[in-house]
């Protein structure tokens, strides 16, 4: 942990260049045991798990229980299948969360804050489960805002979260990094113009960013942000 520390004091960011950051993929590995989560409940309601990550993967919750339920659901009972649904995942997550946090990316934000780099969080979650991995990982305050599923009208693969993200920072987007992790996250992120980091916990290769990385240890990352020139 001290050796990571010292790389990321010598973490330079280039002056009029923000960081966006996902959180699902990017700030903990949670795909497998959301979609674990997701198929214990559906079990329980008697609809055929098959296939689970596939259907969730970078969608809000309320179109993953429209498609999984039906159009004809009622808005109050969607929003219970899902909050039931994260429920479960914050149970199932709580006793093994340490193991999930992504590789360095508490060092690094915290160096980037220093940088003095704006950093901000752009998510499809609901806000609870926002508010249960940033208040345990402990990276809160090095986020200047924070953009959840329920403060957009279209979510990714929609890139109005970033958008949102990036007015909130008063950067413009194309001077933004996007930190991605899914395949619809990766399209809003490009759709958006800003440049696109993968962080690869979820696919194992990301042909539409402009870097991979494995996690924030990746020796690739600080030169390639270092390059950077605003647009």
């Amino acid at each position: 942990m001290l050796s990571f520390r010292r790389v990321f004091e010598n973490l330079h960011i280039p002056s009029g260049i923000a960081l966006i950051f996902d959180m699902d993929g990017v700030i903990v590995e949670s795909t497998a045991i959301h979609t674990r989560a997701w198929e214990i409940y559906l079990t329980r309601h008697g609809i055929d798990p098959d296939g689970m990550m596939a259907r969730m993967l970078g969608k809000r919750n309320d179109q993953i229980v429209r498609h999984l339920w039906g159009d004809g659901l009622g808005e109050a009972e969607v929003v219970r299948h899902g909050a039931a649904k994260e429920q479960l995942y914050r149970d199932m997550m709580e006793p093994v969360f340490e193991q999930h946090v992504v590789g360095g990316v508490r060092e690094f934000l915290a160096a980037a804050r220093r940088a003095g780099a704006p950093c901000a969080l752009a998510t499809n979650a609901e806000p609870k489960n926002v508010d249960f991995v940033l208040d345990r990982a402990g990276v809160r305050p090095h986020l200047l805002a924070i953009v959840d599923g329920h403060q957009v009208e279209r979510p990714k693969p929609d890139p109005e979260v970033f958008l949102k993200a990036a007015a909130r920072l008063r950067v413009e987007t194309r001077n933004c990094v996007i930190f991605e992790d899914s395949p619809g996250g990766l399209s809003a992120a490009r759709a958006s113009g800003a440049r696109v980091a993968a962080v690869l916990t979820t696919l194992s290769e990301a042909p539409l960013a402009d870097i991979a990385i494995r996690d924030f240890r990746d020796p690739r990352l600080l030169p390639w942000l270092s390059s950077l020139t605003p647009r």
